[in-house]
């Protein structure tokens, strides 16, 4: 810490410390905001800037300013972070400076474009640095965060442009361990950063409720009740996206194919069936999620396994749970599907709560020896009820958890 400087700390407890003495921020004010107001009560007492020198131990982050009596703060130039220095700039700087002319002259646009304007420092969203770049307005700019920089790579994984039509089957071998829930919060995390919209396919021989969970029971009962069966039935009829579209179901940007609620006809869903809906739905979206139900030996998977680009196999931490999801990867790969298991991602959610004595990271070694990728969605009620998912009403680390899985799903695109 520089000398003179006002230590400003940030503690994993939410206590805040200014020059070592206790702030409480008012209500509605985040604390990096509130310790700005208490330096600039030291700069107007003293007539002068206060430079403050930041550390927020929960985010591992640092940050130096200076705070005017009038509120204002602004980054110390030539500290590591600073808005307006790093060493590629200064030393643009002192060769200007020294009117040192260039190695290799270039007289086009390009040139002139990188030697007179510089390129934007991606905003921060979390932490101090988010805090410090909302309170001055953009002003003080630090740059993004290592956590604010890994949810931007997978962001970007998640919405890298396709060429063609690309389907993951996620399916399970029991019920209500988190298969429908993962396949609503994942399509709901692709449509919100890519630029296309993805499609849904209720395939789920039990009367499934992909669109009820992406809709919400109220919502759904009040739309026109189309359901695959329509879909199989029509399908020479339907020849342009709007008239598929008609027999679809929208969750904001995430189109839905419903399941049907007659056991009678979902059961009786033939792979040939299923394999006229994915050739439909290909022609007119790159990315397709198909909620298979449970179990891999039903009639219609004969249609979805070999036109599956990848899968998510569904499991809990109950060691039935656990042990079933490794029986399907075997069964996989006994059958024909080796490429399919080796690179299937393994999604744990941990629904129901199991007791201390499951050992779950033993579950999660043992079920990630036999996948590309083992991905763990932590317990949330906003899931866990049966209701709507909503990505407003899940935690933090359930959309984390969703986010992993989209990318790790397009990366297996690519």
């Amino acid at each position: 810490m520089e000398l003179g400087a006002t230590r400003v700390e940030v503690f994993a407890d939410g206590r805040v410390t200014v020059g070592g003495e206790a702030i409480s921020p008012p209500e509605g004010t985040d604390p990096y905001s509130a310790a700005i107001a208490v330096l600039a009560d030291y700069a107007k007492s003293s007539g002068a800037p206060v430079l403050a020198a930041a550390i927020d131990h929960a985010k591992g982050q640092e940050g130096r300013f200076h705070v005017h009596p009038d509120g204002r703060a602004e980054a110390v130039t030539g500290f590591p972070g600073s808005v307006d220095s790093s060493p590629a700039e200064s030393a643009q700087s002192a060769a200007e400076s020294a009117d040192a002319p260039p190695a290799n002259p270039s007289y086009g646009s390009a040139h002139l474009e990188t030697q007179f304007v510089r390129p934007d420092r991606p905003r921060p969203t979390t932490g101090l640095r988010g805090a410090l770049y909302s309170a001055t307005g953009g002003f003080v700019n630090l740059g993004p965060s290592a956590k604010d920089q890994d949810e931007a790579e997978l962001e970007r994984r998640i919405a890298r442009p396709l060429s063609g039509s690309f389907n993951t089957a996620i399916l399970s071998l029991k019920g209500g361990i988190g298969k429908t829930s993962t396949t609503v919060g994942v399509g709901m995390i692709l449509a919100e950063y890519r630029g296309d919209h993805p499609c849904a396919i209720d395939a789920n021989p039990d009367s499934g409720d992909l669109a009820e969970r992406a809709l919400g029971e109220m919502l759904y009962q009040k739309v026109k009740p189309r359901t695959i069966t329509d879909i199989v039935r029509d399908i020479e009829k339907i020849t342009s996206l709007t008239m598929l579209t008609d027999y679809m179901h929208h969750a904001n940007r995430l189109h839905l194919v419903a399941g049907e609620q007659d056991p009678a006809l979902s059961d009786a869903l033939t792979a040939a069936e299923y394999l006229k809906i994915k050739h439909l739905v290909s022609q007119y979206y790159s990315v397709t999620l198909t909620d298979c139900g449970t179990g891999v030996s039903h009639p219609a998977m004969a249609g979805v396994l070999p036109e599956a680009t990848n899968l998510v196999i569904a499991s809990g931490y109950a060691v039935s749970g656990a042990k079933r999801a490794r029986n399907t990867l075997q069964w996989l790969a006994d059958h024909g599907y080796e490429n399919l298991a080796r690179n299937a991602i393994v999604v744990v959610t941990d629904k129901d709560q199991v007791s201390s004595r499951v050992n779950k990271r033993a579950i999660e070694e043992h079920l990630a020896g036999f996948c590309r990728q083992l991905i763990t969605v932590p317990h949330d009620r906003g899931v866990a009820d049966g209701d709507r998912i909503s990505l407003d009403k899940i935690s933090g680390g359930t959309r984390r958890a969703y986010k992993e899985i989209a990318a790790a799903i397009v990366d297996g695109y690519v």
